[in-house]
């Protein structure tokens, strides 16, 4: 399998997760609005509440980061950039690799 394949089949997963955050949110975003109307008097489900606000703009946060390398991954697969085993140098830090391990052209 090389990078490209290994990009286009990771798309599909990152897009699950980001809508099951979003379910999360729409979820807990409306528990919310229930115990607000229902149960504003109930000490126990109001601590509930803060917890659920809580959750949602933690929720919302990694939703964000999955969105955000959801799109890195999809701009890979679309710049056509990419050869299918290439190793992008940018990945590896100034000296990381000795030149015992450098192509004999490299040096």
């Amino acid at each position: 399998m090389n990078k490209l394949q290994i990009l286009q089949e990771s798309l599909e997963p990152r897009n699950d997760e980001i809508l099951n955050y979003q379910i999360n949110i729409d979820n807990y975003t409306r528990a919310i609005d229930k115990i607000n109307t229902q149960y504003a008097d109930n000490p126990v489900l109001i601590e509930f509440r803060d917890n659920l606000a809580a959750e949602v703009k933690n929720h919302k946060n990694e939703q964000l980061k999955s969105i955000i390398i959801r799109d890195v991954i999809a701009d890979q697969i679309k710049s056509g950039a990419l050869a299918d085993d290439a190793i992008d140098s940018s990945t590896f830090a100034d000296g990381s690799i000795d030149n015992a391990h450098l192509a004999d052209n490299a040096r």
